[in-house]
């Protein structure tokens, strides 16, 4: 399989998915700013959505992918549908006693997630009702997942990174067409949307799993061996592959003790969440079914290549985008939400945030780079261990940051707790030999960093350079951000080529040749 190629198809339709996601969340910041509504709809989005990150992209992949192209490579697609089968019943009727019980216990759940809302009760009853509300998501999300692992074991990548892009077509046209007649709160009709978008993403998977010949039949559940492996596996992956939501939520309960950081963080994180999902997620999708299927080959030299080429790609394209979200952060942000409801005093509170989270976004793209090569191998307790680690001292350094400068240093916590469990994994592996960087790694990596710091000297006198645009009408702040992403694109590259940093035959030919 092609790395480069697999990737492009993956990162072509998470960019369309996360542009999209910007439209819906301009639109969520001009309808709802930083208030106590916003704040209450952002606890009740992210509680199902971590818990749909830990089960359905996190430890369910980590867990059902190695599984599902272990028996696809050794015994054939019939064999590898029959475990599909027998792990999507299992996962329909777990969840759905979960969903259940969760969204009975919401109040005193709440009193966890979100314990500085305790002090306004109405916000509080607010937040429960909406988490109540959207929780249903995560059943859809986890058989979404399920079905996505199938289509990537198969290399057919498009339909599971197309998915998300329902979601904010969802959220955009709630917004603007559904709004205007709106009479009742806001919060709970972007509640509802969240349900309906999972309802819609599960059509489409199951839609694309049957186009590509597995339709999947519902089972009669039972814990079968293979399905109890599957669970097995999961319980350390839960944690694991999910660390950084973990963080984030825990970012999220400290938040709530100060008015405006939990919309403040959020609004930061969906910016990162770009780079993130674009190269991080999407390099860590298409890297795992293709190690699981070179190591059950019985290609080791050939797994190790990929792992290679995955670290070299990955840093080539996270370290531009860490220099512009730490270099030029205002911008950004009052370009893409200052309107409405946000306000100046948002922008700047949500553009420190945005250079703080910056700070950790290449560690936070190598932890999903770096857990496939254990995930690959069925070991889901060593990242575990070191995830575990890495979440006390986020607790630890977000508890002492957060009394000392506020919101700000719960960014700067998760931002070091990932770099902690990057170094880890890394060292853990080279110490196993799962792990040797080979001599084009060793070329390049250090090429693209001179190649990034020329750029953040270039992107701080451009910005210094267009301030007083920055400082003008919506016409103008939008052309002069468009100038300055626009022109560090075109040096990033202009320097990269000729300081080899990356190879321009290498990227060409990598979209001629055929999978």
């Amino acid at each position: 399989m092609n790395l480069l190629r697999g990737f492009a198809t993956v990162g072509g339709y998470t960019a369309a998915s996360r542009v999209l996601g910007f439209v819906r969340d301009i639109l969520i910041a001009q309808a709802l700013g930083s208030g106590p509504i916003a704040d209450a709809f952002f606890v009740a989005f992210r509680f199902p959505n971590l818990f749909r990150r830990l089960f359905g992209e996190g430890a369910f992949n980590a867990a059902f992918v190695p599984l599902f192209a272990g028996r696809l490579e050794r015994e054939g697609r019939e064999a590898a549908r029959a475990f599909a089968e027998q792990a999507l019943a299992a996962m329909a009727v777990g969840l759905l006693l979960l969903t259940v019980a969760a969204m009975a216990a919401m109040p005193w759940l709440m009193l966890v997630i979100a314990p500085g809302f305790v002090e306004e009760p109405a916000q509080f009853e607010l937040a429960v009702q909406l988490t109540r509300i959207a929780f249903p998501y995560l059943l859809f999300m986890v058989l979404v997942a399920l079905l996505g692992g199938v289509l990537n074991s198969l290399y057919r990548f498009a339909a599971a990174a197309a998915a998300p892009i329902l979601l904010n077509l969802f959220f955009i046209a709630a917004l603007l067409l559904v709004l205007p007649y709106w009479s009742g709160n806001v919060g709970e009709l972007l509640a509802w949307t969240v349900v309906a978008a999972g309802v819609g993403q599960f059509l489409f998977m199951a839609w694309a799993a049957a186009a590509n010949g597995m339709a999947l039949r519902f089972p009669r559940p039972r814990l079968s061996p293979e399905v109890r492996r599957l669970f097995r596996l999961m319980v350390p992956g839960l944690l694991s592959a999910g660390g950084m939501q973990l963080n984030l939520l825990i970012g999220t309960m400290i938040a709530t003790l100060q008015a405006g950081a939990v919309s403040w963080l959020y609004y930061a994180d969906r910016l990162y969440q770009l780079p993130l999902g674009l190269i991080g997620i999407g390099i860590g999708v298409v890297l795992l079914p293709d190690l699981s299927r070179k190591l059950r080959g019985g290609q080791p030299a050939a797994a190790m290549y990929a792992l290679n080429r995955a670290l070299e790609l990955g840093l080539f394209l996270t370290l531009p985008a860490t220099v512009a979200l730490m270099v030029v952060p205002g911008p950004i942000v009052s370009v893409l939400f200052e309107r409405g409801a946000f306000t100046a005093a948002d922008s700047q509170a949500t553009a420190l945030a945005l250079a703080a989270y910056a700070a950790g976004l290449p560690a936070f793209v190598l932890v999903k780079i770096l857990q496939p090569a254990f995930f690959a191998r069925e070991d889901t307790v060593t990242p575990l261990r070191y995830t575990l680690i890495s979440v006390a001292a986020n607790v630890v350094l977000a508890l002492a940051l957060f009394f000392w400068i506020g919101f700000l240093g719960l960014a700067i916590a998760a931002s070091a707790a990932s770099w902690l469990n990057t170094a880890l994994l890394a060292w853990q592996l080279r110490r196993r030999g799962f792990l040797t960087l080979d001599a084009r790694s060793r070329l390049r990596l250090p090429r693209g960093l001179l190649v990034s710091a020329l750029l953040a000297g270039a992107l701080w006198a451009a910005g210094a350079a267009l301030a007083p645009w920055f400082d003008g009408g919506a016409l103008e702040r939008s052309g002069a951000l468009a100038l300055l992403v626009g022109g560090a694109v075109l040096l990033y590259f202009a320097l990269a080529f000729p300081l080899k940093a990356v190879d321009a035959g290498e990227l060409k030919s990598a979209f001629r040749r055929k999978g």
